[in-house]
């Protein structure tokens, strides 16, 4: 009798130590499951806001696709970059002359160093009078550049140099554009008045020519 007694005694033990653990497995189920539909609430809400906020796209800044969308940050940076720029399209079309392009490329490469000279030389005294020195020389990217075309020749070099200078007369037109808009300075932004016309059509000229088009050459 003893016996049967206390093994009913131990089955009621086992049974609610197995409520026990049941109702634990429960709670921390359900536990789990309120911080799941947090987390995943949370995810949502993340996302919303995300999908809020203002794209940082070229769109916003009505600049074209390529190049710089953005004025540069101070008055000397945008004075060295523009000097530099000359001096890429002056020693390229250089370049261009001593490899002998002819035709429309020719007239193009003639056309570069004289009025890329005359921006220089336009610069120059605003530079001065702001205590900023020009460079005198290509920036890195466009030694790089002079190094790989140097190995071109003939319609190879003439095509790859139309396309470079239709990509470097965007950039410029955007930068300019941009920091026209920027400048609190008189000098430079009778500088940029008078030099973008120049540039715009350079851009025009070389995209009507490189078989690129010309109809996204007005700003």
């Amino acid at each position: 009798m003893k016996r049967i007694l206390l093994s009913a005694a131990c089955v009621g033990l086992l049974g609610l130590g197995a409520c026990g653990n049941s109702g634990n497995e429960s709670a921390a189920a359900g536990g789990a499951t309120e911080t799941s539909a947090a987390g995943a609430a949370g995810s949502d809400t993340a996302m919303a806001s995300s999908s809020t906020m203002p794209s940082s796209d070229t769109s916003s800044t009505g600049m074209a696709a390529e190049g710089p969308t953005a004025p540069h940050s101070t008055d000397p940076e945008f004075m060295m970059s523009a000097a530099h720029s000359d001096q890429n399209e002056i020693q390229l079309s250089k370049m261009a002359l001593e490899k002998g392009v002819t035709g429309m490329a020719k007239d193009h490469a003639n056309k570069m160093i004289t009025d890329h000279t005359k921006s220089t030389a336009d610069l120059k005294p605003i530079a001065q009078k702001k205590g900023v020195t020009l460079p005198t020389d290509m920036d890195a990217e466009h030694k790089a550049i002079a190094a790989q075309m140097k190995e071109l020749s003939g319609k190879e070099f003439e095509q790859k140099y139309m396309e470079q200078m239709t990509m470097d007369h965007q950039k410029t037109v955007n930068t300019m554009v941009a920091h026209q808009k920027m400048t609190q300075d008189a000098d430079l932004q009778g500088f940029i008045t008078k030099t973008l016309p120049v540039v715009q059509s350079h851009l025009t000229m070389f995209k009507q020519h490189s078989g690129m088009g010309a109809s996204s050459s007005n700003m």
